[in-house]
C-alpha cells in the first residue's frame, strides 16, 4: 500500500478543494458481531464515501453521504417534515467521523473481489464496526489510495504537521491490516430443516416439458445417460435482503427432459446489491448452487398449484440452464415472489417498487404467474393425431422456383452485396408479399395451392432525387397499390412507392420539428381501401398523416403531443380505428380517436415493447417484448362500464385489465439457447387476420425458430400452448397469409418460404434440435429463392 505514497501529493496538493478523495458508489452498514441488537444494519443503500478538510489545520473528516435518486430527496423531505426538528441536522443523509487513530481505519479486498472499508463504531458496543462496501465498479487501487489518504490524515492530526515529509515507517502505527478479518456485512442465518421432498411436484413439472403423455415418476438422474451438471456458482453478493426462503432445488436435464432433484433444502435469497442491481443466490448446506443477476432473461414463472418457481440461469460461458425451486407452502412462495418481482421491476424501471400503486403491483405480479386451469385432454389427443398425420409428409409448401433436381444451369441470384432479407409486408387486397433486402424489394405471388412464386424485383429503392436508400420500415397502402417507405437518414419525411411502376414517386414532408419514429394504418384494414390518411408517431407525439393536404402532411388538429418523453415505440389499430400505442418504457395507452388523452393507461412491466397488434374487434391487445409476449383483454367485465372496451371507457382503478404473459417455458428457453448459443429475442408478434376471419393464432420468431400460439389454448390456460418450426438460419421476418392461420410466410436471410402451420411441432428435445442439428446451414426444402433457373430471373437479381 505504501508504494502508492507519491499519489498523496496530488491528493493533498490542491488546498482549495474540500474533498481530498472520494469513492462515489457503495453501501454503508453497521455490523455488530457480538451485540444482541442484531448482526448488521444497512444504513445507506446508495452512498458515497469521502475524506474532507475541516476548518482547522491538520483535522480531517471521513464522510459517508447518502446518494439520492432523482426526485427522491424531495419526497424524503416531505415524509420527514414533522420529525426533522427533533433530529440533528443532516443526520439522516450523512455520517461524519473525525479521522483519528482510535477508529482503526482499514481496508480489505476479499477473495471474490469485494472491496470494503471498515472502522470502529466508537459510540457502539465492543466489536461494532462501520463498513463501507464499495460498488463492484470501484477499482482496488482507488480503495488502497483512499486508505493511504486516511493514514496520512491521522498522522497529521496526531503530530500536528504535514505528512508529505514523513517516512513510510512512521505511518505503520496507523495501519491496522494485522487485525482480524473484517466480518461480512450480510447477516448470518442458521440452516433450517425443510420438510419432505415432493416427487409428485417435480414429476409434474417434468411432464410439462416432455413430449410423451406418460407420467414421469422418478426425479433422479436416468441410468446410462450423462445428466446435465450444474455450473460452478458465482460468489455471493452483499446487500439488503429483499426475500429469503427455504426450498427444494431441481435442475432441468437436457438428456432426459426432466427436472432432477439437486438439493432437498436450499436457501434462496434475493439481494439488492447496488443502484438498480439485484442478485439471486441459492445456497445449500454443503455448497453454493447458484448466483446471478436478476434481469429479464431469467424468464421467471411462478406456479401456485405446485408451489414452484422456474427460471433460467446463465453460466459465464453463456450456457443456459433451467432451475425449479419448490416451496413448502404458498406463504413462502408469495414472500419470495414479492421480493423477486420487486427486484426485477426495479432493475427494469430504475424506480422504487413502493412508489407505484397497489393495483399496478398486482398487475405486474399476476403477469408472471403460470395460469393453471383444467386441461382438456381430448384436445391433446386431437393435437397428437394432427401432428402424426403430417409428420411423415412433405409440407407441400414450395415456391414455383423450388427445384428437386439441382441441375447445372441453376444460378445463385443473390449478389454478394452484404445484404440480407430484413422486412416482410403481406398483401391484403392482392395475393402478394414484399420482402425488403437492402435497397431492393422482392415481390412474391401467392399461388392458389399455397405456394410462393417469385414475381419480380424492384432493384433500386431511391428518392425522387435519385438517392439510394434501404427502407427502415414499409407499409402497404391504398389497396396495396402503394407502399409507404421510411428512410432512417430522413426522419421528418416518408416516401410513396407506386408498386405498379416499382418506383418512389413522392416525398411527403411530415413536419419541420416533429419526426416520424414509426407509423401504422388508420384502421386495421385500411390498406384494402383507397383511404389515404394513416397514423404517425414520434417519441412523444401521436398524429394523423394525410398525404392530400398541401405542405406538411401532419394534421395539426389531430396531434396529441406530450410534454414528457413517453418514448413511443409501436402502434396498432382496430377495425373501428381505435388505437393502441406502446412505448419503450413498457406501458400501453388506449385511444378511441386522435387528438385527445388516452382512455386507458396499462402499466409497464418494465421491458421495452418492440411491437403491438390488436384483434379486429379491439378485445385483445398483443404486445411484444424481447423475451415474452403480453396478451391483454381490453373488455371490462364489471362496474359501470361493463361491456365496454378500454379504448372506449376508462377501466375503474380497482379493475385494471389482467395480462397474460406468453413466454417459452424456461426449460425450452434453456434448450433453445443450448442449441443456438444466442439469447431469446422475439420478432414483433402478430395475430392472424382477415375481414371475416377471427383471431385464432399468434406468430413470432426468435433465432432460427418460428413459434405459433394457439389462442384458444392460451385462453383456456393450457400448458405449452405453442408449437415450433426450426430452420437452419435466423428467421428475419414472419407473418400469416392474409385471411387464414393455416399458412405462414417466412423470410430467412436469403430465402422466402410459405409453410403450412400443420408442419409445426410441439417443442421437444428432437424438434428443438432440428433434423441434423445445427452444423452447417443447409438448403431447406421450402420455397427456394437462392437457386433459380436462368429463365426464371426477372429484371435484375433479387
Amino acid at each position: 500500500m505504501f508504494m502508492l505514497r507519491n499519489v498523496s501529493k496530488y491528493l493533498f496538493g490542491d488546498t482549495s478543494k474540500e474533498a481530498i478523495i472520494e469513492i462515489s458508489q457503495g453501501q454503508l452498514y453497521v455490523v455488530r458481531p457480538l451485540s444482541p441488537k442484531g448482526y448488521s444494519e444497512l444504513i445507506f443503500k446508495d452512498a458515497a464515501a469521502s475524506i474532507r478538510r475541516t476548518g482547522q489545520e491538520f483535522q480531517y473528516q471521513l464522510v459517508v453521504q447518502r446518494a439520492y435518486e432523482e426526485g427522491e430527496e424531495e419526497l424524503a423531505d416531505e415524509d420527514d417534515e414533522d420529525s426533522a426538528a427533533d433530529r440533528p441536522s443532516g443526520d439522516k443523509d450523512e455520517k461524519t467521523f473525525l479521522l483519528d487513530q482510535s477508529l482503526h481505519f482499514r481496508s480489505e479486498v476479499r477473495e471474490e473481489g469485494e472491496k470494503v472499508l471498515a472502522w470502529r463504531d466508537l459510540s457502539g458496543d465492543i466489536g461494532d464496526l462501520y463498513e463501507f462496501v464499495c460498488d463492484s465498479s470501484v477499482p482496488a487501487d482507488k480503495v488502497a489510495t483512499f486508505e493511504l489518504a486516511a493514514i496520512e490524515c491521522q498522522y497529521e492530526r496526531k503530530y500536528r504537521k504535514s505528512a508529505q515529509s514523513a517516512k513510510e515507517e512512521e505511518f505503520r502505527e496507523f495501519s491496522f491490516a494485522e487485525e482480524e478479518a473484517i466480518p461480512n456485512a450480510s447477516p448470518t442465518t442458521k440452516d433450517t430443516n425443510f420438510g419432505p421432498t415432493s416427487a409428485d411436484s417435480a414429476a409434474h413439472m417434468a411432464k410439462e416439458v416432455k413430449s410423451s403423455k406418460k407420467k414421469v415418476a422418478n426425479v433422479s438422474a436416468p441410468r446410462g445417460a450423462a445428466a446435465t451438471v450444474a455450473p460452478a456458482s458465482r460468489p455471493a453478493q452483499l446487500g439488503e435482503i429483499l426475500a429469503e426462503e427455504n426450498a427444494e432445488l431441481h435442475l432441468f436435464d437436457f438428456e432426459s427432459g426432466t427436472f432432477i432433484l439437486q438439493d432437498s433444502s436450499v436457501k434462496a435469497t434475493v439481494v439488492e446489491t447496488g443502484r438498480w442491481q439485484y442478485w439471486l443466490q441459492i445456497r445449500g448446506s454443503k455448497r453454493d448452487w447458484l448466483g446471478q443477476e436478476i434481469i429479464a432473461d431469467i424468464n421467471p414463472v411462478f406456479n401456485y398449484e405446485y408451489l414452484s418457481f422456474i427460471f433460467n440461469h446463465y453460466g459465464l460461458d453463456g450456457a443456459a440452464y433451467s432451475w425449479l425451486l419448490r416451496f413448502k407452502d404458498q406463504e413462502r412462495l408469495e414472500k419470495f415472489q414479492e421480493g423477486l418481482m420487486q427486484a426485477l421491476w426495479e432493475q427494469l424501471n430504475e424506480m422504487k417498487w413502493t412508489k407505484i400503486k397497489d393495483q399496478e403491483r398486482d398487475y405486474v405480479t399476476e403477469a408472471f404467474n403460470d395460469l393453471t386451469m383444467d386441461e382438456a385432454h381430448h384436445e391433446d389427443e386431437e393435437d397428437e393425431q394432427e401432428e402424426e398425420a403430417v409428420e411423415d409428409e412433405d409440407d407441400g409448401q414450395r415456391s414455383e422456383n423450388y427445384d428437386t433436381d439441382e441441375s447445372e444451369d441453376d444460378v445463385d441470384v443473390h449478389p454478394d452485396d452484404g445484404n440480407v432479407n430484413s422486412q416482410l409486408a403481406v398483401g391484403y387486397k392482392h395475393d402478394r408479399s414484399f420482402v425488403v433486402r437492402g435497397s431492393k424489394i422482392g415481390v412474391f405471388k401467392h399461388t392458389p395451392n399455397n405456394n410462393l412464386e417469385f414475381s419480380t424485383n424492384i432493384s433500386k429503392v431511391e428518392t425522387p432525387k435519385g438517392r439510394l436508400f434501404s427502407p427502415k420500415k414499409v407499409m402497404l397502402h391504398a389497396e396495396d397499390s402503394n407502399m409507404v417507405l421510411q428512410d432512417e437518414a430522413n426522419p421528418n419525411s416518408l416516401y410513396r412507392m407506386d408498386l405498379e411502376y416499382g418506383k418512389v414517386v413522392d416525398e411527403w414532408k411530415i413536419h419541420d420539428d416533429i419526426p416520424v419514429n414509426t407509423f401504422a394504418p388508420e384502421t386495421k384494414f385500411s390498406q384494402m381501401s383507397a383511404a389515404q390518411p394513416f397514423l404517425g408517431l414520434s417519441r412523444n407525439a401521436l398524429y394523423r398523416i394525410d398525404p392530400r393536404v398541401t405542405g406538411n402532411k401532419l394534421v395539426e388538429t389531430d396531434l396529441k403531443q406530450y410534454a414528457s418523453k413517453n418514448d413511443f415505440s409501436a402502434a396498432a389499430t382496430t377495425e373501428k380505428g381505435y388505437i393502441a400505442v406502446a412505448s419503450n418504457k413498457g406501458d400501453i395507452r388506449l385511444f378511441d380517436r386522435l387528438g385527445i388523452n388516452a382512455k386507458t393507461h396499462i402499466p409497464a412491466l418494465g421491458d421495452s415493447i418492440i411491437g403491438v397488434d390488436t384483434s379486429a374487434d379491439g378485445r385483445w391487445i398483443l404486445a411484444t417484448c424481447r423475451t415474452y409476449l403480453l396478451l391483454i383483454d381490453a373488455l371490462q367485465k364489471d362496474g359501470k362500464n361493463e361491456g365496454k372496451l378500454g379504448f372506449e371507457k376508462s377501466f375503474a382503478k380497482e379493475s385494471k385489465p389482467q395480462p397474460r404473459r406468453l413466454g417459452l417455458q424456461p426449460s425450452h428457453v434453456a434448450q433453445f439457447q443450448h442449441e443456438t448459443k444466442t439469447p431469446i429475442s422475439f420478432t414483433p408478434a402478430k395475430f392472424n387476420t382477415g375481414v371475416d376471419a377471427s383471431e385464432t393464432s399468434i406468430i413470432t420468431a426468435t433465432g432460427p425458430f418460428i413459434i405459433t400460439w394457439n389462442l384458444k389454448k392460451v385462453l383456456a390456460g393450457r400448458k405449452d400452448p405453442y408449437t415450433i418450426k426450426r430452420y437452419a438460419e435466423e428467421v428475419k421476418a414472419d407473418n400469416f397469409k392474409y385471411g387464414s392461420d393455416k399458412n405462414v410466410i417466412v423470410a430467412l436471410p436469403n430465402e422466402v418460404n410459405m409453410v403450412a402451420k400443420q408442419t409445426f411441432k410441439k417443442p421437444t428435445r428432437e424438434s428443438i434440435a432440428g433434423p441434423g442439428a445445427l452444423s452447417t446451414p443447409r438448403r431447406s426444402a421450402g420455397a427456394r429463392v437462392s437457386g433459380l433457373r436462368k429463365s426464371e430471373i426477372v429484371n435484375s437479381p433479387y
